[in-house]
């Protein structure tokens, strides 16, 4: 069972990465994928501030974890997790994110940003990555993990599948896939553009270890992070986590249309007061 400071701790993280998020699509200019990023906060807060072994002061430590981003769209919800914890600087963020010249760019870039393990961006390609990370890994007999988050959209696409195959046929018990299962799409929900229910099942049918959590609930995380199998069982493991896109944000939640955007002035207000709100942070 979770303890109850930690998963006070982790929560108190993950309140205080809405706001970061909220306070950056307030002052850029361009649109920020602010849905999906709220939708996985606390998947990233509880993987980057509990389950990864990652050190942001030996960021090249042969027995870290590897964590790969395959929806790279994502990317500013995990450079201000890595901020939380001590990888980057929250406020050079804020000041060059999305810029030409920026390490924080809206894909993640392991050339130009050291601490990012894999650079993404093209849908359904980072579990393809995650399973080589794996296989050398596991070749090399080295005990760390390896790590991808997904989104639920991307698995539509075969290469996820045809990953899920191999990682299960190499016994990549190394191997660990944490998809947000959010249930929508830029333009539409997912279940009107491809059938994907039973979605846990399918992951099982390829012979993973599947564990289906509330993607938002800290304790389910913290315990689902803990229970993992050895890196050296025989099957991988796919948290299969549901969320809600745009959590946390009362006007945002489950809206097509905040797949994407910025934020004026009114619409900045009320969101903090929503995550005020939503966790009982109001006076």
């Amino acid at each position: 069972m979770a303890d109850k400071q930690e998963v006070k701790r982790l929560n108190d993280l993950a309140y205080e990465m809405r706001t970061k998020l909220i306070n950056l699509c307030g002052v850029y200019e361009g649109a920020v994928h602010i849905g999906g990023d709220l939708s996985m906060t606390d998947l990233l807060i509880g993987l980057f501030h509990h389950g990864l072994n990652v050190d942001p002061t030996d960021i090249k430590n042969p027995k870290r974890d590897r964590f790969v981003l395959s929806k790279g769209h994502g990317a500013v919800c995990m450079y201000i997790a890595m901020a939380l914890r001590g990888f980057f600087d929250y406020d050079e963020i804020v000041r060059t994110y999305g810029q030409m010249d920026s390490a924080y760019g809206m894909h993640p870039c392991k050339v130009h940003l050291p601490g990012v393990e894999c650079s993404s961006g093209s849908l359904g390609q980072g579990l393809s990555m995650a399973v080589g990370m794996a296989i050398s890994a596991k070749v090399k007999k080295e005990g760390h993990r390896v790590v991808c988050m997904l989104g639920d959209g991307e698995s539509c696409e075969g290469s996820v599948w045809e990953a899920a195959m191999s990682a299960r046929s190499y016994e990549l018990g190394n191997l660990v896939a944490v998809i947000d299962r959010n249930k929508q799409m830029m333009c539409s929900y997912t279940e009107e553009i491809t059938c994907m229910e039973p979605y846990a099942d399918k992951w099982k049918a390829f012979g993973w270890n599947v564990i289906e959590i509330d993607g938002h609930d800290m304790n389910a995380i913290v315990d689902a992070l803990d229970s993992l199998p050895p890196v050296t069982s025989l099957r991988p493991t796919a948290i299969v986590a549901h969320t809600t896109k745009g959590k946390g944000v009362d006007f945002m939640e489950k809206v097509i249309g905040w797949h994407a955007g910025s934020l004026n002035k009114e619409d900045w207000d009320q969101a903090l007061k929503d995550l005020a709100k939503n966790y009982g942070k109001e006076a």
